[in-house]
């Protein structure tokens, strides 16, 4: 019997499938998630054989942990969102990662500002653009970095020359606003 490759079905069915570990709920959440998730990773990662390797572990966590996935925290998407964003993080940070980069051959780099990929996240199709636009400047822009371009905290307020507390105290009244704006 061939997989199930039928993409249109609930989220709470693909849910429930997912919990019983389905394995054919899986290959439709990757059927309709990876292009998000692609281009998540690839804005934080900026290198497209990278991006694939985080995509493949991103999915795999979601796959083994999706007992502790609950619906009353979040939605789906945003679930799956976090966890491929944090991989891409954990993977950048990583001492291997770094290694690499120091000494990765100039002629081997690719311009991913280039890049026009099929997979790359539009957020205009998830009017995510729109209601990150409705934030004051200095929350757009704390929120960009942080969960777009993977700054930490820290690297913010480095990056922008403020103090700590200034961008933890933007990016919750973001996160603040954004939670509104979404329900």
């Amino acid at each position: 019997m061939s997989p199930e490759r039928n993409t249109k079905i609930s989220e709470a069915d693909l849910i429930q499938r997912l919990k019983q570990q389905d394995e054919s709920a899986m290959t439709i959440l990757y059927d309709n998630y990876s292009a998000a998730v692609y281009g998540v990773i690839l804005r934080i990662v900026k290198d497209e054989t990278l991006a694939e390797d985080v995509m493949q572990e991103s999915f795999v966590k979601i796959w083994t942990s999706f007992a502790q996935y609950d619906g009353e925290k979040g939605r789906l998407f945003t679930w799956i969102i976090n966890i491929s964003r944090n991989t891409a993080i954990d993977k950048i940070r990583s001492n291997h990662y770094r290694v690499g980069l120091r000494t990765k051959d100039i002629d081997d780099d690719t311009s991913v500002r280039n890049l026009r990929s099929s997979y790359e996240l539009k957020p205009d199709h998830l009017d995510l653009k729109e209601i990150v636009a409705k934030l004051n400047p200095d929350q757009k822009q704390i929120i960009d970095m942080m969960y777009f371009d993977g700054y930490t905290q820290s690297e913010v307020a480095e990056e922008l020359a403020i103090p700590l507390g200034t961008v933890k105290t933007r990016s919750r009244a973001a996160i603040k606003v954004l939670t509104k704006l979404f329900s």
